[in-house]
């Protein structure tokens, strides 16, 4: 795992590619290296910051140059044995055991034909000195990043957008911006910065030295759906538990020591209890929240059934209580999150990181994608449920509507989640099923986007919506509950989940990794119906049911847990002089980019416990300090330009 930059035939080269390396130092603190070489009328530079997990020696180093091929390299490839041994019984021969050096060999001998059978999470640059071509890789579901930006015929990349925003002047999208609003995430096919876009999963860019640019996709999810329902029609199941058992025993190959995370529930659970069996007494590290926090939040205990997988299947438990200095830590995580990003799991991940990182630990299996994949979310039960609400008389529904709006979602003391999750279904249990989707896990609807934001922005409005619909529903399949599935895969995961995950842990200097999101667990996942994901009113039934083979059955149906943060604790307290500030005399208000009336009725219906704006408003600060560094750093005017 490390950090990768380098530029194709761009003024200054050299120079520039030495500062997207600089900017990417906590993604490898384990060593440095450049290459340069001429393409065409230019050059190409290629630079890499090395974390070292597998060939600790100099073999590993990069970028790695050998026989006209110059590769720079980020991630990890779970089946570099497999595909070692078939190179070797060819011919090749290896110099050390780095599964970069088998990445540079397959593409020597198969080229883009290589990368279907890649099993792991890269993104890379290979340059072949003999015909001056730069090809850029991103793997199947988009687990690892890659930022590029053309002008003219030049091109500059990096595992970051904060290197590339460092290497050259670059203007904030409001396109982008309004995205992240309705999102709390900027979606990967979209970019934060204008010019700037990033390598969509499962494809490759090549350049050319006469300045030709050609692009190819090797791996569609949208394909392994369909052929999923294909075998779900077959009535035969794939063996879930095996393939999940065998993806984690392939996400511990490492040379340097593994741990998990384990937050007491199933997915985390599950990939320790399987860890555990081939890495006796491995370390796992779990969080906790200060009791008031927890309580004020509504929040479960999860710490106990932490402690339960631990003491069971011997693993060596760390506990973290996270009672952060949120006023330091929110600038310091969107600097660390490249976009506005408004999830603060990502606090939680790093946190967890900085502290396995200290024991000595460089990588952490982490059970992301388990919801996506087999339904797991409070979102997929609800939106099943809302097609039954859907055939209650409609002047009940008016009834149960108008009563709930009343209820208060917390007092000065504690909060009610129960009334959280009833106003929040009921916001969207009468509208149709794409809309309902997106209604159910986005923050606001289109009237209330509208009202937000600067009138001059509503068509970018439109056209963020009018995107979400076009990928929902680009697909064939006849399964309400796969086509969920399938949204989130393409949407939820790689712009949200996957994204904080790389962010937040490498900028801890540490590698995550997800068996969940594997190529083989993929296909199994859509080859198993939706009514054997949800089963009445359980998620991820089928998953649970594999894993009852191994974990006791109250921890595989345990309610569902919150891989969060205590919110409304944050705001009423810790982050309430903050957020008037921001009201008042914020950038984005100032600017013209959201207007300070909508702003200030959700700060006083959240304080008035009326409806629960804590997500929103903690979006709204770090998207107000990632639009601060953004404008100062850029040079560029404060004033909104659409």
């Amino acid at each position: 795992m490390c950090g990768i930059a380098g530029t194709y035939r761009w003024p200054d080269g050299k120079a520039v590619t030495d500062r997207l390396t600089d900017t990417l130092a906590h993604r490898g603190p384990d060593g440095a290296g450049r290459y340069g070489h001429p393409a065409g009328d230019g050059e190409v530079q290629l630079g890499h910051r090395r974390l070292a997990i597998i060939d600790l020696s100099e073999t590993g180093a990069q970028p790695m140059v050998s026989d006209g091929l110059a590769l720079t390299y980020n991630g990890e490839l779970y089946n570099a044995p497999e595909l070692r041994a078939e190179l070797a019984a060819s011919g090749v021969r290896f110099r050390g055991t780095s599964d970069t050096e088998v990445l540079l060999e397959a593409w020597r001998r198969w080229g883009t034909d290589c990368l279907p059978r890649l099993r792991g999470m890269f993104a890379f640059g290979i340059f072949d000195e003999r015909t001056g071509e730069l090809v850029l890789v991103r793997d199947q579901l988009g687990i690892k990043p890659l930022f590029l930006l053309r002008r003219g015929e030049g091109l500059v990349f990096a595992s970051e957008l904060k290197a590339l925003a460092a290497a050259t002047s670059l203007k904030a999208d409001p396109a982008a911006l309004v995205a992240s609003l309705l999102y709390y995430w900027v979606p990967d096919s979209r970019c934060a910065f204008r010019e700037a876009e990033k390598l969509p999963p499962g494809s490759w860019m090549r350049f050319r030295p006469d300045g030709r640019v050609e692009r190819g996709r090797y791996w569609n999810l949208k394909d392994v759906a369909a052929e999923g329902q294909e075998r779900a029609r077959s009535g035969e199941l794939p063996d879930l538990a095996a393939i999940v058992e065998e993806s984690t025993r392939q996400h511990l190959l490492s040379d340097v020591p593994v741990a998990t995370f384990l937050s007491g529930g199933l997915d985390s659970s599950y990939l320790t209890a399987l860890a555990a069996r081939d890495r006796p007494g491995i370390s796992a590290y779990t969080i906790g929240f200060r009791a008031e926090d927890a309580k004020f939040e509504a929040m479960p205990d999860d710490l106990r059934y932490a402690r339960q997988v631990a003491e069971r299947f011997g693993v060596d438990l760390h506990e973290i209580e996270i009672a952060p200095n949120v006023l330091d830590l929110l600038p310091q995580m969107t600097y660390h999150l490249d976009e506005p990003i408004g999830d603060p799991a990502a606090i939680n991940t790093y946190l967890i990181c900085e502290a396995a990182r200290e024991a000595g630990v460089k990588v952490m299996l982490s059970g992301m994608g388990a919801d996506e994949l087999f339904a797991g979310y409070r979102k997929h039960l609800a939106n099943l449920l809302a097609l039954r609400y859907q055939r209650v008389p409609r002047p009940l529904r008016r009834g149960l509507s108008a009563a709930v709006d009343r209820l208060p979602v917390a007092t000065s003391r504690r909060g009610y989640r129960s009334v959280r999750f009833a106003k929040r279904f009921l916001s969207f249990a009468d509208l149709p099923e794409e809309t309902a989707f997106r209604r159910s896990y986005t923050m606001y609807d289109q009237a209330e986007l509208l009202a937000l934001v600067n009138p001059d922005l509503a068509g970018t409005v439109d056209d963020v919506l009018t995107e979400h619909a076009d990928i929902y529903q680009d697909n064939d399949l006849d399964d309400f509950v796969n086509r969920m599935c399938l949204g989130d895969a393409r949407m939820f995961l790689p712009g949200l989940n996957l994204a904080y995950t790389d962010r937040s842990s490498m900028a801890a200097s540490t590698e995550v990794r997800v068996p969940y999101v594997d190529v083989e667990v993929v296909k199994a996942a859509f080859a198993v119906p939706g009514d054997r994901k949800i089963v009445g009113r359980q998620g991820k039934a089928v998953l649970k049911e594999a894993a009852s083979s191994i974990l006791p059955k109250e921890i595989v149906y345990r309610p569902k847990g919150l891989f969060s943060a205590p919110l409304r604790a944050w705001m009423s307290r810790d982050l309430a002089p903050l957020v008037r500030e921001v009201v008042n005399d914020g950038v984005l208000v100032s600017s013209g980019i959201l207007r300070r009336d909508a702003l200030a009725r959700m700060v006083a219906e959240d304080a008035a416990g009326q409806r629960d704006f804590s997500k929103h408003l903690w979006h709204v600060l770090t998207l107000e300090y990632w639009y601060r560094d953004a404008t100062s750093g850029s040079g560029q005017s404060t004033r909104l330009t659409a």
